[in-house]
């Protein structure tokens, strides 16, 4: 071998050493990347394992999945898993114990309920993300009971990703229907339903719930979809009060115009949209804030508010831009909703006579109406919970919503002994345009003098009507006032704790009263974070303009505290804004 071989195999034997080092390195960097990704996600399944909840009939005939999201036992799992469960069930956490388990609320539309873990206060919870800011290829996690399989309750993991967002998935012959829903591939299988979607740090994004199981024996096909989380929050409070809850709607219908924007083809005259100024044949730019592209994104959109929510909406009409604050209808009547509502019974045709007309049949009394949830409770209760579950016509569970009512209801204590003041109040100030105001709150009566007019409502026998005019029915809402503070809700023919909603349209939620006293509803809105009492909305019947009026500042007149500043308005319409400077209660105190 001569000296010119010998240099090249040294080169070539060195090139090869380093190559044989260089690919050493970079397999070892690979694996390592890998490692951590793998024990990263062992890390976040074993953090939120715990929070999975193992759900189970009685006897163990059918079931699903839950997820915890508060220390006290309050769980999110589908309508679709519990609806045939009864009031009471079984639930098993990876600790390997079993609880009991009581039915809180329930969304039939939506497919959500919540259901409370009974037995303990300082349940492992799951931290609740922000879906809207899930994209597609996001890594995410479904965890959960497939096939009932985690009979010793550790939940079964699966891994994929986010396939689309804000997806519409129409009720295909049920109730149930997924708005700005969240598709995956990540396997849902029978059994899954109700359980967590968390992200790839852990965070629950989504409630699982649907897949394309129809024409696939019951196999996950890599098509799965699950409600969105920022869906759920805002029905949480109407479900932990323990209502049947409703989804909203427009009052109107939209079709796509011949120019592609979306405009409105159908309305309701008794809808607060019509009432605002919407009209067929307007254009839809933006609700609640998003704007409106396509039909299909406005159904989205509106999917995930509830009935009776008040939202910002921005449309065109002739050309000029034009924003409103509309409260939404409900998308069902309230007996479409009822648990389990009973069909009546039809009467049999009646018989015919020789020429074929029907026979003139004495009046027969229907026979009586089942209550499923009374047959549901006589079956095997645990005692100990039996207090848990309180049965009232229109709700999934009545004890949540009072509960709820007492929580609120507890700061009016502090403005005062109303009780006892049964005579008439004299409310007197100036108004912030400068005009004097007297507001007499009589037993018989409710009268206002102002501008150099009087205006009066007689209480007993009387219609309420729209007095002063134009202001929604303000001598009325006066009244409800008086009697909230003065009676509670036993002052009410029904009164209940709605949940919450953004006050007018904007800003932080705030809890809601909902009373009722004859025809007049009336919406009472109070601060989250102090309790207080800050405003109302009074109907004088259910497609009436409201009278809005809003509350800044409460002063002591004699030991009991009044709002200091009434602002007063319906519709689009300011009537005044009053400035309470003295309060007599006259007569007995």
């Amino acid at each position: 071998m001569n000296e010119a071989s010998i240099k090249v195999l040294c080169v070539s034997s060195l090139l090869a050493f380093f190559s044989a080092v260089n690919d050493a390195a970079f397999l070892s960097a690979a694996d390592q990347v890998v490692r951590e990704a793998e024990q990263k996600r062992i890390e976040v399944i074993t953090r939120v394992a715990p929070t999975v909840v193992a759900v189970f009939a009685k006897g163990g005939a059918g079931g699903g999945s839950g997820v915890l999201i508060s220390k006290d036992g309050f769980a999110l799992t589908n309508f679709h898993v519990v609806s045939g469960l009864g009031p009471f069930m079984k639930c098993g956490l990876n600790d390997g114990v079993l609880y009991d388990a009581v039915l809180v609320g329930i969304d039939p539309t939506g497919d959500v309920a919540l259901i409370k873990m009974l037995g303990r206060e300082d349940f492992p919870i799951a931290t609740l993300g922000d879906s809207d800011k899930l994209e597609i290829g996001d890594w995410t996690y479904v965890m959960g009971n497939p096939f009932l399989l985690a009979t010793d309750f550790q939940p079964t993991v699966t891994y994929g990703i986010v396939s689309g967002t804000h997806r519409y998935q129409p009720p295909a012959g049920t109730w149930l229907e997924y708005t700005d829903c969240i598709q995956v591939d990540t396997s849902i299988n029978p059994g899954n339903s109700g359980g967590p979607l968390f992200n790839s740090v852990g965070e629950l994004v989504g409630i699982n719930g649907r897949g394309s199981f129809e024409k696939r024996g019951r196999v996950n096909s890599g098509a799965g979809y699950a409600i969105s989380i920022n869906q759920i929050k805002f029905f949480h409070d109407q479900l932990k009060a323990g209502r049947v809850v409703d989804h909203a709607t427009l009052g109107a219908t939209v079709t796509t115009g011949s120019d592609g924007t979306v405009v409105v083809n159908g309305i309701l005259e008794s809808s607060d949209v019509f009432r605002r100024g919407l009209r067929s044949g307007d254009e839809l730019v933006s609700f609640a804030g998003r704007p409106i592209h396509t039909v299909n994104q406005f159904k989205n959109i509106l999917g995930i508010y509830p009935k009776d929510w008040m939202l910002p909406i921005v449309f065109r009409h002739e050309g000029e831009r034009r924003e409103i604050q509309a409260r939404l209808r409900g998308l069902h009547a309230k007996s479409e909703l009822m648990p389990n509502a009973p069909k009546r019974p039809q009467q049999p045709p009646p018989k015919k006579d020789k020429d074929g007309k029907p026979e003139k049949q004495p009046d027969q009394p229907l026979p009586p109406r089942p209550d499923p949830q009374a047959e549901a409770l006589k079956k095997a209760i645990p005692e100990q919970w039996k207090s848990w579950f309180v049965t009232k016509t229109g709700y999934a569970n009545y004890r949540f919503n009072q509960l709820e009512q007492d929580r609120v209801f507890a700061p009016l204590k502090a403005l005062g002994d109303f009780a006892s003041a049964t005579g008439s109040w004299q409310l007197s100030g100036q108004s912030v345009a400068g005009d004097k105001f007297e507001l007499t709150l009589a037993v018989k009566g409710v009268g206002l003098e102002i501008r150099d007019s009087a205006f009066f409502q007689q209480l007993e026998d009387s219609d309420a009507a729209d007095e002063p005019p134009g202001t929604g029915g303000f001598l009325i809402a006066a009244h409800q006032l008086r009697l909230l503070l003065s009676k509670g809700s036993t002052a009410f023919t029904e009164c209940f704790y709605f949940g919450s909603e953004p006050l007018d349209g904007r800003g932080d939620l705030v809890d809601v009263i909902d009373t009722t006293l004859s025809a007049v509803e009336t919406r009472w809105f109070f601060s989250r974070a102090s309790g207080a009492l800050l405003g109302m909305d009074s109907r004088l019947h259910e497609d009436a303009e409201a009278c809005s009026v809003r509350f800044d500042g409460w002063n002591d007149f004699g030991g009991r505290r009044l709002p200091a500043t009434w602002h007063v308005r319906s519709g689009e319409k300011e009537f005044a804004t009053l400035k309470v400077a003295k309060t007599d209660f006259v007569g007995k105190k």
